[in-house]
């Protein structure tokens, strides 16, 4: 199997070089003097500063939504004993405020330990490169669940202009990738919130979209959260239920024995194309089929494979 795509330049692609934690057209912190400083509720340490954590407010293009309890306290107490050793990044609002561009879970870990100041480099973004740095900051630190990944895709792709194309290099992941992800948010509220809180994994997402039928979908989806149906399971369920035999005819059915090398592969396939893949034949000889259920996924598929 290939190699998993790299985050190319990441983060440090967008954070400009400055010793100031201010970009250079800004003025930075120096300009200002320590009056400034103090105005600003900001304490100078060299290329970081120490911002009153009040000040601090959430990014509203922050693409995580969720934030486990549980996991912020953990976080809070190492705070408590430790410290925050790596600074959030955070932009001038302009009315006294910090937007969080990068850090909100240790900002809010920090404000359940009881820090009133917290260490912050300060920079100066347009909208467009706030909401990105805030998606690839997640994508970074597999924060985002999949309906959060895809939602922040789609809003950069819509705010930016960008074709996916496009943003698979802006980000870092395979084109494949993102348009998978934006397939998730053609799914009804319920499933995609099932899929937010970890109640069916995105394998079965791909499985529900490619049942036709709404109704058909619907039943697959009670089967799966139901009965626990593992992601094989739904796809075949998924393949039967758009199935119509004719008079007299048996579904189609695979072979009930073949070498588990073919299984492996048939995944591999489904993971990268998105929907349903057969792999007949055996080891030697046999034919790939990939299954498509509109002329919008046949375009997709299209493009995957390299047209």
């Amino acid at each position: 199997m290939a190699p998993k795509a790299g985050l190319g330049r990441g983060l440090d692609a967008l954070l400009p070089p400055g010793g100031n934690g201010a970009d250079p057209d800004s003025g930075g912190q120096a300009r200002g003097g320590k009056a400034a400083e103090k105005r600003a509720g900001l304490e100078s340490q060299g290329s970081v500063v120490q911002i009153a954590i009040d000040k601090l407010v959430a990014n509203p293009g922050q693409p995580r939504k969720n934030f486990d309890e549980t996991d912020l306290r953990e976080l809070a107490d190492s705070i408590a004993e430790h410290g925050i050793i790596q600074p959030v990044i955070a932009a001038d609002s302009g009315d006294g405020s910090y937007i969080i561009i990068a850090g909100e879970r240790r900002t809010r870990a920090a404000r359940l330990a009881g820090l009133t100041t917290i260490p912050a480099i300060i920079r100066k973004y347009t909208d467009q490169k706030r909401l990105e740095v805030s998606l690839i900051e997640n994508i970074q630190r597999t924060d985002l669940n999949p309906i959060e990944e895809a939602a922040a895709y789609k809003n950069l792709m819509d705010f930016s202009h960008l074709s996916q194309e496009e943003l698979s290099v802006r980000v870092g992941k395979n084109r494949s990738t993102i348009a998978n992800a934006l397939r998730l948010l053609k799914l009804p509220a319920d499933v995609q919130k099932s899929l937010e809180t970890g109640g069916i994994t995105s394998g079965h997402a791909r499985a529900l979209l490619a049942v036709n039928d709404k109704n058909a979908r619907e039943k697959l989806f009670k089967e799966i959260t139901g009965k626990g149906l593992s992601v094989r399971d739904a796809e075949k369920r998924a393949a039967a239920l758009n199935v119509t035999p004719a008079a007299g005819e048996a579904p189609e059915t695979k072979p009930s024995k073949r070498a588990p090398e073919l299984d492996a592969m048939e995944e591999k396939f489904i993971d990268k194309l998105g929907t349903k893949v057969v792999i007949e034949g055996d080891l030697n000889k046999g034919r790939i089929r990939v299954d498509y259920y509109s002329m919008e996924d046949l375009d997709r598929l299209y493009e995957l494979l390299g047209g």
